[in-house]
């Protein structure tokens, strides 16, 4: 079948060339459009200057173009063969005790716009571009020749999803409403009809992991805590006491659960149902104090014009977290923003910190875990940031 071909402007001959896998819609000619739609997809032909691909084709997103291939339209077998090499990249972290990760990261494994998370063994699909949707079926077939999974759910889009339905079944038995998965050897309850994203977040195993030491006879408060991961590691590494701030009351009684689940009493732990920030005003007005802070609050942008409202959020946040601390007390920050690289996450720290009148030494930079690749000319995958630091008194 003859593909639609797309001439894309020589300057971005470079960034494709090195493996950047997105064209976006205003680096091509106003008013472009594609009359094609395969049953396999929108797939077309790419062309700069001497460099040629294929991708598929989004009239109406951002991202109009979603490179896959370089010498020929993705079928069953070559999904098969990204499917697989992921799969492969993972080996070791079933050697483990965790049974929860991500088998497919998108664009660092050669699937732009897909993901799949793995619980136990029920694999999660979530799309991310409408041009996408019709590779569903070529991954699940590939998922089950490799993976061993009882069924297969695709995460519906926002706009499709229900309170309690937000996944439709696409291959074998669909999973338990309520789902025990293990991650380094701690258990969790995941709900992949209702929780949020696929149920639990999988990026920030390693560093719920990493702080579980850092916890041992402190005082902990876990603002935006959802289900309270962070604050089951903490108390599997000895703290003291544990706070768990979020706003949504299901949140709290799934961490009770979680705490349960593991062997603790809720009842030894507090529970707040609240907006972080005010919490936060509050303890910092009421001088109750913290010896460890963690904060992993959801994205304040999804665009670059939100950059600059994002970075005021995120140095308020942490500004307030820092009044909280005690002195040389750990602050524990993340940002899942894309739009804020991680240069920009250390400044803002670094203003936050002046601003509460602190210094901060920076323990640990990390970010996503190994089912989480980035590859190297895709910056834009990398989008957690997750920083240890110890607050200093200035002067």
């Amino acid at each position: 079948m003859k593909r639609p071909t797309i001439q894309v402007p020589l300057q971005l001959r470079k960034r494709l060339s090195e493996g950047h896998p997105w064209v976006y819609r205003d680096q091509l000619a106003p008013g472009l459009h594609v009359n094609q739609s395969g049953a396999d997809g929108n797939w077309v032909r790419v062309e700069c200057g001497d460099w040629s691909g294929y991708g598929l084709w989004d009239q109406h997103s951002p991202i109009a173009l979603r490179i896959f291939s370089h010498d020929r339209v993705p079928d069953q077998a070559w999904i098969t063969e990204q499917l697989a090499a992921a799969w492969e990249l993972r080996a070791a972290i079933r050697q483990g005790a965790t049974t929860a990760y991500r088998v497919v990261f998108g664009e660092g494994d050669g699937l732009p716009g897909i993901t799949v998370d793995l619980y136990a063994d029920f694999a999660v699909i979530a799309i991310y571009a409408d041009s996408v949707r019709a590779l569903v079926p070529l991954v699940a077939a590939a998922l089950r020749e490799i993976v061993p999974v009882r069924g297969i759910v695709e995460r519906l889009p926002r706009d499709e999803q229900a309170a309690d339905a937000k996944v439709r079944l696409v291959w074998g038995v669909a999973p338990p409403s309520s789902l025990v998965i293990e991650e380094h050897g701690l258990k969790f309850r995941a709900n992949l009809h209702a929780g949020q994203k696929t149920g639990l977040f999988l990026d920030h195993r390693e560093n719920r992991h990493f702080l579980e030491p850092w916890s041992y006879g402190k005082r902990v408060l876990n603002c935006f805590s959802y289900t309270g991961a962070f604050s089951v590691y903490a108390a599997w590494g000895g703290a003291a006491e544990i706070v768990s701030c979020d706003v949504a009351p299901a949140a709290a009684e799934d961490a009770r659960h979680n705490f349960a689940l593991n062997g603790f009493n809720p009842a030894n732990y507090e529970f707040a149902v609240e907006d972080c920030f005010t919490l936060l005003e509050r303890f910092a007005r009421t001088g109750r104090q913290f010896d460890l802070i963690i904060l992993d609050p959801p994205a304040f942008a999804t665009s670059k014009r939100q950059f600059h409202a994002a970075v005021r959020a995120y140095t308020r946040l942490n500004q307030l977290a820092l009044r909280c601390l005690v002195p040389d007390g750990l602050l524990a920050s993340a940002s899942c923003t894309s739009q804020v690289g991680p240069e920009a996450f250390r400044a803002l720290l670094a203003t936050a910190a002046a601003e509460a009148g602190r210094r901060l030494q920076i323990i640990h930079d990390a970010g996503q875990p190994v089912d989480h690749p980035v590859p190297a000319h895709f910056p834009e995958g990398r989008y957690l940031k997750f920083m240890l630091c110890r607050a200093r008194q200035a002067g």
